[in-house]
């Protein structure tokens, strides 16, 4: 069974760089995009000489889909179920490049909806995508909270659910154990919500957001730490101004 504690541990030794980015259309459309970028200065110093060492070179785009056929010995074998989870995935257009020569480690997931609430968790696509491949039951999957979004009238919606309580508690114990032991080390890991409206914004729930000048968007900072510990930190409510009829 895989352990989301090892995925928090990749994230804060990869000392990475979480981008959302929302773009909604009057029409009720979106699309949305993650971008997990590797802080190179972080982590050179949490490898220190091993940093010099790395040899590798992967740059490689593909559709969640392409598991399917790529391989169809597990995912036909997989459950009803999970397959029907799976499809809900099926345009999501990954693009992963890990390149040490370069020096840049960067994965940008995609998907694009004509509801903006029909748009899946873009937080689970790289995890499904090795069940698939490994032949893993969603079942074993230790995710603990759900993302979703939902546009209506003049409210915009980043909802955050905690869906299992259980692992909610031992992973938050286990990041608070990440950032003793990364205590000291001057490391980014930072998550970022940068979200684009077809209408100016009149209010936002988080008195964090910084809006632009011309009020069609915002981004809004946060640690990674924190959204792992907390995740409903993130979840928003964006009021924009009403739509003008002549």
């Amino acid at each position: 069974m895989k352990k989301y504690y090892y995925f928090l541990l990749i994230i804060f030794a990869t000392s990475c760089q979480v981008t959302e980015t929302l773009r909604l259309n009057e029409d009720g459309s979106g699309s949305l995009e993650i971008v997990e970028l590797r802080d190179e200065h972080s982590y050179m110093q949490l490898v220190k000489e091993e940093y010099s060492k790395e040899d590798v070179y992967k740059d490689t785009t593909f559709y969640f889909k392409d598991y399917y056929t790529k391989y169809a010995e597990t995912f036909n074998r997989t459950g009803k179920d999970d397959q029907d989870a799976y499809y809900k995935y099926a345009d999501v257009k990954v693009h992963q490049k890990k390149s040490s020569y370069e020096k840049e480690f960067k994965t940008t997931l995609e998907k694009k909806k004509k509801k903006v609430s029909d748009l899946v968790d873009l937080y689970k696509a790289e995890n499904y995508a090795d069940d698939i491949k490994f032949n893993y039951s969603l079942a074993a999957e230790e995710h603990y909270y759900k993302v979703s979004y939902n546009y209506k009238g003049d409210c915009f919606n980043r909802n955050v659910k905690i869906t299992d309580s259980t692992h909610f508690k031992k992973d938050s114990d286990d990041v608070e154990r990440l950032k003793n032991y990364y205590k000291g080390h001057n490391i980014t890991q930072s998550f970022v919500l940068d979200y684009h409206f077809p209408r100016k914004i009149k209010s936002v729930s988080n008195p964090s957001a910084k809006i632009s000048a011309d009020k069609n968007s915002l981004k809004l900072n946060f640690l990674l730490s924190d959204c792992l510990q907390n995740p409903e930190i993130t979840s928003l409510e964006v009021i924009l101004e009403s739509e003008q009829v002549d």
